[in-house]
C-alpha cells in the first residue's frame, strides 16, 4: 500500500490557538484526522509528524527512504529558511508536495520564497486545511501516475 508522510514544522502544533485570523480554527490533530480519513478513501497510508525542531524534520525525511512513497510538508517557517529541509529532500529524491494553510505569497515579503518549492513537484497555499487535502489529492495522483 502507498504510505506517505504528513511532516509539519514549527508552530503547527499551535493551530486553532494561533493567530485564527490567519491560520483558522482548526487544530492539528482535526488536520491529521481528516488527511488520515481522506487517505482511507485514496486506498493510502498515511503517517503524521509535527517537530518544532530542524534536526527532527530532517531526520524524518531521511527516514521515508524505503518505508514511504511521497512526502506532504508544511514546513512552517523553515519553508523560507532551512536550506537542510531543502537539501534532506533533495538527497533522498522522494516526491513531495509543499503546502501552507495561508497565501504565502499575500503576506510578508519574506514569506514569498520556497527553499522547497524548487524540488517540490507541487506547492498548494491559501485553502486553509483544504490545502492539505488538495495535497494529498495531488501527491497521490503523482505517485499513479
Amino acid at each position: 500500500m502507498t504510505s506517505v508522510l504528513l511532516l509539519n514544522g514549527p508552530n503547527l502544533n499551535l493551530l486553532g490557538k494561533r493567530e485564527p485570523g490567519v491560520y483558522g480554527s482548526i487544530t492539528l490533530d482535526e488536520i491529521n484526522a481528516l488527511l488520515k480519513h481522506e487517505a482511507s478513501l485514496l486506498n493510502v497510508k498515511v503517517y503524521c509528524q509535527q517537530s518544532n525542531h530542524e534536526g527532527v524534520l530532517v531526520d524524518a525525511i531521511h527516514a521515508t527512504v524505503d518505508t514511504h512513497q511521497g512526502l506532504l510538508i508544511n514546513a512552517g517557517a523553515y519553508t523560507h529558511t532551512s536550506i537542510a529541509l531543502r537539501d534532506a529532500i533533495a538527497a533522498v529524491k522522494i516526491p513531495t508536495v509543499e503546502v501552507h494553510l495561508s497565501n504565502i505569497y499575500s503576506r510578508e515579503t519574506f514569506r514569498h520564497h520556497s527553499y522547497i518549492a524548487p524540488i517540490a513537484i507541487g506547492q498548494i497555499s491559501g485553502f486553509g486545511a483544504e490545502s492539505y487535502r488538495l495535497g494529498l489529492h495531488a501527491l497521490v495522483h503523482y505517485l499513479r501516475r
